[in-house]
């Protein structure tokens, strides 16, 4: 199969070749990461990058590949959270967050937008979350961060969202700047 590209205009149309830079995700390899994390105890890939670095159309190419949905996270989950108050909100995420996973068909989920889950008034360990809500089915998340000699990254040290994930039980695809690296 021809590597399809994950940067530029618009969406893939058909199999595209393209040469090899930093932001191209060959399909196979996102696909072949999918069927390695189809046998882990937790069924989770991360597409780790930067924003801009292509992590949502290599979603939505998936999407299109496997016929399953991409999910906004922060749009589903804001929507579920509305009428809870903010003391009931870092109680209830994970139970809506796997209600969301569950609600989607297929076997494989893709959940774009995770940037709620970092908010610090939630209380949660993204990571952690997104394990625990693929015990049942894979989970394909793009995360905007890095990852880098083995660590997982979400914004900057100092920063009040900041966390850095040094065991990583995930197949990682790293895509854009921190796939140089």
């Amino acid at each position: 199969m021809d590597c399809w590209r994950v940067r530029g205009w618009g969406q893939p149309k058909g199999r595209m070749t393209s040469h090899s830079t930093e932001s191209d995700v060959p399909l196979t390899q996102l696909e072949q990461a999918i069927k390695q994390a189809a046998s882990q105890y937790f069924r989770l890939v991360i597409l780790a990058g930067p924003p801009g670095s292509g992590k949502t159309t290599a979603l939505q190419a998936t999407s299109q590949a496997l016929g399953c949905q991409v999910v906004n996270v922060n749009l589903a989950l804001s929507k579920k959270m509305l009428e809870l108050t903010r003391t009931q909100r870092p109680r209830q995420v994970e139970r809506l967050l796997k209600e969301i996973i569950a609600g989607m068909p297929g076997e494989v989920v893709l959940l774009d937008n995770l940037e709620i889950l970092f908010d610090t008034g939630l209380e949660v360990e993204p990571l952690r979350l997104l394990q625990v809500s693929s015990r049942n089915r894979t989970v394909v998340a793009s995360w905007s961060g890095a990852y880098v000699a083995g660590a997982l990254t979400y914004a900057e040290p100092g920063h009040p969202e900041f966390v850095q994930f040094k065991q990583v039980e995930a197949v990682v695809i790293a895509v854009g700047s921190s796939a140089a690296n």
